[in-house]
């Protein structure tokens, strides 16, 4: 057993890796009925390209390129540039269909590569293309010629092999434990230079951390009618825990651990913070803490709380969360209790629109929502819906404009 043992330890392995560097280009032919008249043989080439490491030409011959064509066709050719001594490549050209509809003729060498393998070139001046590119007089009356011009995208993809062996070394590298450093200087105060008023409590911080994690704390310290020498702020309609866990979010960049901030092992606790932290979260313009609270909410929805996830859904724009709050309230199984929530008369109060809409949720019969049984279901997961992040809020500088409906 011991032999068979090194015999599997001396085992070795590598892996040749072919692949293809591309790169294109566009090249455009102005004055086309100039050019007819040549003679075979004679072509426009394109400006000097690079790709992996070569140079390339494209050759429009208008008369043809050979003299047996008698100027019946036009030829189009890709050749290599620069010196090289057998460089494998694969082609693509394309006739750009320049009426809009997108019927481009198109002669590939990639779709064919299973065929012939990748083309060899010499030399410096090998050629791939077509000596019969397109027959000149059908290319005359087509929609690849517009206003005299014609335009060509040329494709080429160089191919590259190397070899990989096994490592002869491997460094640990520990996770990254900036999150947990600045979180440690938030709670030592050490440098802080902005202190906040919420409710009965002060919380220290820095402007700069705020100001590069917040678009709003950087238009209040930094902006056009910010003041960078302001000390203190008062913070309004705002519980001090909520304001402290979005602070724990902005130095460590995590959802912050909800049981150890409130002292309790709730879910109502719970739930109810995650809801206040995304109003929060919307005001400072923190679109990941925004989704992550959106997530939350998902896992943690229920027949008692899915009422008020669905209000402040529609207050703060959470469409998809919004979507999931519907489905789960609207399934039969679910619609009776949710209605007798105390959330339910917030909802009627607050967004009576909401009511239609999950009238018509309830109407569509929609099959999915037989899989949202059940008092505590992930929404998320069910419905296939990922939170994803939205475009960029625009800047505003008043974070103590918007009130908070409920508190602790």
């Amino acid at each position: 057993m011991d032999d068979f043992k090194a015999d599997i330890d001396k085992e070795s392995c590598s892996k040749s890796i072919n692949e293809t560097v591309n790169g294109s280009h566009q090249f455009t032919i102005k004055g086309y009925s100039l050019a007819k008249g040549m003679g075979a043989g004679k072509c426009i080439p394109s400006d000097v390209f690079n790709v992996g490491g070569y140079d390339w030409g494209v050759y429009f011959y208008p008369d043809g390129k050979n003299p047996e064509d008698s100027s019946m066709y036009v030829s189009v050719f890709i050749a290599l540039a620069s010196e090289g001594t057998d460089v494998r490549a694969l082609f693509e050209l394309t006739l750009v269909d320049q009426s809009g509809k997108g019927k481009h003729k198109v002669h590939s060498h990639f779709d064919r590569a299973l065929e012939s393998g990748p083309y060899s070139l010499k030399y410096r001046g090998s050629m791939w293309g077509y000596k019969r590119f397109f027959r000149r007089t059908t290319l005359e009356t087509s929609d690849y010629l517009k206003d005299d011009c014609l335009i060509m995208n040329c494709t080429v993809g160089v191919v590259r092999t190397h070899l990989e062996g096994p490592k002869q070394y491997s460094i640990s590298v520990p996770p990254s434990d900036m999150g947990q450093g600045l979180k440690e200087l938030l709670e030592s105060e050490a440098g802080c230079d902005i202190a906040f008023q919420v409710g009965d409590e002060t919380f220290k911080a820095h402007k700069l951390i705020l100001a590069a994690r917040s678009p709003v704390f950087r238009a209040q310290f930094f902006g056009l009618v910010g003041d960078p020498k302001m000390d203190k702020v008062a913070v309004k309609d705002v519980d001090p825990l909520i304001f402290k866990a979005m602070l724990l979010f902005i130095y460590t960049d995590k959802l912050p651990d909800v049981h150890e901030i409130t002292g309790s092992t709730s879910m109502c606790t719970s739930t109810n913070m995650v809801q206040h932290l995304l109003a929060v979260s919307d005001l400072y313009n923190l679109d990941r803490l925004k989704l992550l609270c959106e997530s939350k909410l998902c896992e943690e929805l229920s027949a008692e709380t899915v009422a008020t996830t669905l209000a402040l859904a529609e207050q703060h724009q959470c469409m998809q969360l919004k979507a999931i709050c519907l489905k789960f309230a609207a399934n039969p199984a679910n619609l009776g209790e949710v209605m007798q929530s105390e959330g339910f008369r917030h909802l009627e109060e607050s967004c009576p629109s909401m009511l239609c809409e999950l009238l018509k949720t309830f109407a569509s019969g929609d099959e999915n929502t037989s899989l949202l049984s059940g008092r505590k279901r992930s929404g998320s997961s069910m419905l296939g819906l990922d939170l994803a992040t939205d475009g960029a809020p625009e800047e505003s500088a008043n974070p103590n404009g918007r009130r908070l409906r409920r508190r602790f």
